[in-house]
């Protein structure tokens, strides 16, 4: 009798540059909710999300939908995002944006981490509310994103929700986050209890958060144990969104050496974004693969990872039995390339002779593979 391990390997060949994804009409509508737990905060959202047309309240797409709670940056309004909107919705995401905290006198990042924190679980009640546009439209699966100040509060926000294993927050995504140190707190500290994957963009002539001050200290404190670093060679800070005043004065009078344009730090970020978005919330493994060999050959970027790849499963016999030596979340068992149904524990127990092989799945919803990292 052979015993053999069945090798996932994927490989994968770009011949067109098309969408293959659904495009969704993009919905609309401004909320303002209410946090009970601070004295009725008043929290007013703007939410942009895969619709059955372009209009103001258009009730959702058939289907449900990941969501996408996202910060903005100091002294920038959610409509300096545009890009983002009109990237990620009509792939088929929802996107909130708080418009708290934009007063350029008295920011309180503590306070703008709770509110993107607040809106994790609010935009799930949405999806159960009838008179809401989202109704039956909303997927449990959830990241948290933000630029600038709003990338830092979104760490801010993140620390509770894993220490208190919240199961909608799969992914935390930082452009160019900032260091937040207002009220005593600290997203490089907070990044310390943060567990889920982790994805940090940033441009290595931002001048505004220098990444070596920000990103960096923010994703070397991550307790991830899928985390990547990804720095847009030539990049600026405030090219992650659409032109705006603020921002952009502020780049003017502290960065140099800015190579790309605003749209080309765009087609870079969205080329490793949504393949990220794919494997965080949609579960898809494929992507994941093309993400890590975008990593491996991208002249337009460098990168740090620490990602714990799964372990190999090996089978031994012990009269009679097959038995996988990985404990993983479920088995799957071929005979000769073929499913043998009902054949999904840790042990195997054949009746005839042939190549047995065993798939294991893990936590993170992918079956054993190989990549290079």
């Amino acid at each position: 009798m052979n015993n053999h391990i069945k090798l996932n390997l994927i490989f994968i060949t770009l011949f067109f540059s098309f969408p293959t994804f659904a495009q969704y009409p993009v919905g609309h509508y401004n909320v303002t909710f209410q946090d009970p737990d601070r004295a009725n905060r008043s929290i007013e959202t703007e939410i942009y999300y895969p619709a059955s047309s372009s209009t103001i309240n258009s009730p959702i797409a058939i289907g449900d939908f990941p969501v996408i709670v996202f910060g903005h940056g100091f002294v920038m309004s959610w409509d300096s995002y545009e890009n983002l909107w009109e990237e990620l919705v009509p792939r088929g995401y929802i996107m909130a944006f708080p418009k708290t905290e934009g007063n350029i006198f008295s920011t309180d990042h503590q306070q703008f981490g709770w509110d993107l924190q607040f809106l994790v679980t609010k935009l799930q009640n949405e999806g159960n509310n009838s008179s809401s546009p989202l109704f039956n439209g909303v997927n449990n699966n959830t990241a948290l994103m933000g630029h600038s100040m709003g990338g830092g509060a979104s760490f801010l926000a993140a620390d509770s929700l894993c220490i208190n294993a919240n199961n909608q927050l799969k992914t935390i995504i930082g452009l160019a986050p900032a260091e937040s140190t207002s009220n005593g707190v600290s997203s490089i500290n907070s990044a310390s209890s943060i567990t889920v994957p982790a994805l940090i963009f940033s441009g290595s002539q931002d001048g505004v958060t220098p990444p070596n001050d920000h990103h960096l200290p923010i994703y070397n404190s991550l307790s991830s144990d899928c985390k990547t670093f990804i720095s847009i060679t030539g990049g600026g800070h405030c090219y992650f969104a659409n032109s705006n005043f603020n921002c952009d004065f502020g780049e003017s009078t502290s960065s140099s050496g800015i190579s790309l344009s605003r749209a080309e730090q765009h087609d870079v970020t969205f080329d490793f974004l949504n393949l990220w978005l794919n494997y965080t919330l949609k579960n898809d493994c494929i992507d994941f693969n093309t993400f890590q060999d975008s990593l491996s050959n991208s002249n337009r970027i460098t990168n740090e990872q620490i990602c714990s790849q799964n372990p190999i499963p090996n089978i031994t016999e012990n009269g009679g039995i097959l038995t996988c030596n990985i404990s993983g979340i479920g088995y799957q068992w071929y005979l000769d390339n073929n499913i043998i149904n009902g054949a999904n524990s840790i042990n195997l127990a054949p009746s005839i002779n042939g190549n047995y092989t065993v798939e294991v799945s893990f936590l993170d919803g992918l079956p054993y593979y190989i990549f290079a990292i």
